[in-house]
């Protein structure tokens, strides 16, 4: 059984108090000592997963004054950029390039890792070579190799002839080290027919594009063009639907036309209700079509002829581009060798706002480069954090033996740990601690809170602390210079130790046994942990932010504002011993 460290997990007021079994009314848990258990929240409940959050991952909102999970919080993409080269990238250039980087940033497409540009033909060693007198030096030529796994874009037949813009150079070799047309140059390229041959020229470059091989992009190019031709079409049909189909409420441009119908005034106009004609499909591959091949006889025997590891992953494939240049199952690569290098997926900047108020919570810094946040507001910065350590009391034989962390808790027999409250805040705090006189559940614990109510001082700089006076200096400071934690006993409503701005506080936890009533029942997972649900109510008084203090007049300048936070916390003490 693995050891288990103890944890403090924070509850966020933002997830349905209904079905997590507590009150809708979260400040006051134990307004009646009968419904105490009833009210108590229950951290095995399986929505309870979704709101138990560490310190750490909470933030603040000081408008609202209530924490913030993950989950409920708004987000917005502040910058786009590339996690290789930390370009940033501008929002308009997503729809047209997509949301991957274009510039030379690849991964290896067989274990993820980066991929470098390395020349291929290495300069001749002998220098009489490269004299004026000479002609014919080499032309070097570039590959993408990856130094993890040593796999070279060489495999797949794909070199480069510069070092630089890879993204472009790739888009238009194929697999094999076959050209291909970009959509742009495609474009122009039609556009250069239609000019010099008409009719004609746009026959004979469809008859071309039909003898060669046709990838998704540029087949979806094609078909982008012949159905934006079909909607601009004023006579593209309703495909059969007569009823409908003389008003034209079914034709693919149908919004604008009903548009027209109430802003033209020819709703009754019986000159403007015409027989449409029907809208046809692509029959040329200048228009997008593709003919299906089912011949995969050679797919088969490459299959037969290869490794089980020489076959691609569903995960390589499905972080293939789409424009993969192969003509076989829509472009889906089948084997290593097809595999292409994956071009790095833009990440992303986020500020956070609150869903209540709207005001910003987190905001990073738009430069790139730099982790730093210019607004950030964190929850440790406002609500106390708690720790947790186990307290080791002298029995009637002698002193304890110091607790290892992660020791099994002994059935029926009382534990003490210490609780920490440690204040972050520049204000003093009342805190009012409730808990359930048993832990939820089939093995129910008993838990004893010896003091639920103590105020923690202002977290003040530690010289102010030290320039007081020695008559002042807290009794839990001089009883920790005196001697260890044995010499002392547990009293019931006074605190264990105070420091500058940190309270600890003893609870009594008696754990339940773990025996199970019929063979057949079994211990469900982390069902033998002890976890403690504990209701903290925060209280201060912070500067008021009224109108007249806003105005500058200086008449409420010294009044104090109180403000309250309230929400659920589980502690995790560890865990039970069966037997």
């Amino acid at each position: 059984m693995a050891p288990l460290s103890p944890y403090t997990y924070i509850q966020c007021p933002c997830s349905d108090s209904a079905s997590l079994g507590r009150p809708s009314d979260a400040t006051s848990p134990t307004s009646a000592d009968g419904d105490e258990e009833d009210n108590a929240f229950d951290p095995r409940a399986p929505r309870a997963n979704f709101s138990l959050y560490p310190l750490e991952y909470l933030l603040y909102c000081e408008d609202c004054h209530q924490i913030r999970c993950p989950r409920c919080i708004t987000e917005e993409i502040a910058t786009y950029f590339c996690p290789s080269c930390l370009f940033e990238v501008p929002s308009s250039n997503l729809k047209s390039e997509g949301n991957r980087c274009t510039r030379s940033c690849f991964q290896c497409p067989i274990c993820i890792g980066p991929v470098s540009v390395t020349s291929i033909e290495a300069p001749p060693s002998d220098p009489s070579l490269l004299a004026p007198d000479r002609a014919g030096t080499p032309h070097t030529t570039y590959s993408l190799i990856c130094s993890y796994c040593s796999w070279s874009s060489t495999e797949i037949g794909i070199q480069f002839d510069k070092p630089n813009s890879i993204h472009a150079q790739l888009a238009k070799i194929r697999n094999g080290g076959a050209s291909r047309l970009t959509a742009k140059e495609r474009k122009d390229r039609r556009k250069e027919l239609s000019h010099r041959g008409g009719e004609a020229a746009l026959a004979a470059s469809s008859e071309a594009a039909a003898a060669q091989d046709m990838d998704l992009e540029t087949q979806f190019a094609n078909l982008k063009l012949f159905y934006n031709s079909q909607l601009a079409d004023p006579n593209a049909g309703d495909n059969g639907f007569s009823s409908l189909g003389d008003l034209g409420f079914s034709s693919p441009s149908s919004l604008s036309r009903i548009m027209n119908l109430y802003t033209g005034g020819k709703l009754h106009d019986p000159r403007a209700k015409s027989k449409l004609g029907a809208m046809r499909e692509a029959i040329t591959a200048d228009e997008g079509l593709l003919e299906t091949d089912l011949d995969e006889s050679s797919l088969i025997t490459q299959l037969h002829q290869s490794d089980f590891l020489d076959t691609a992953s569903s995960t390589q494939i499905c972080s293939q581009p789409p424009n993969l240049g192969e003509t076989h199952l829509y472009g889906a690569a089948r084997f290593n060798s097809s595999l292409r290098p994956v071009p790095y997926l833009l990440r992303t900047k986020r500020s956070k706002r609150c869903p209540v108020c709207r005001h910003i919570i987190s905001k990073p810094e738009a430069k790139v480069q730099t982790t730093r946040f210019r607004i950030r507001l964190v929850a440790g910065s406002y609500i106390p954090s708690i720790t947790i350590r186990r307290l080791n009391l002298p029995g009637p034989n002698g002193p304890a033996a110091p607790a290892i962390l992660g020791d099994l808790l002994e059935p029926l027999k009382p534990v003490h740990f210490v609780l920490t409250f440690k204040n972050p805040i520049f204000e003093s705090l009342k805190v009012t601690l409730g808990a359930p006189a048993k832990t939820p559940g089939r093995f129910p614990s008993k838990v004893t809170v010896l003091c639920p109510q103590f105020d923690i001082d202002a977290n003040t700089d530690v010289w102010d602390e030290a320039l007081k006076e020695n008559g002042r200096e807290s009794s839990g400071r001089s009883r920790r210079r005196a001697g260890t934690e044995s010499q002392f006993q547990v009293e019931v409503g006074k605190i264990w130790e105070r420091g500058r701005n940190w309270v600890s506080i003893i609870v009594e936890v008696v754990p339940a046994s773990l025996k199970l009533e019929s063979g057949r029942d079994v211990l469900k997972q982390d069902e033998d942990v002890l976890e403690i649900p504990m209701f903290v109510r925060i209280e201060w008084e912070a500067e008021g932010g009224g109108d007249d203090a806003a105005s500058g007049t200086g008449r409420d300048k010294d009044q104090k504002e109180k403000k309250e936070l309230a929400y659920w916390c589980v502690l995790g003490l560890g865990r039970i011993k069966q037997g």
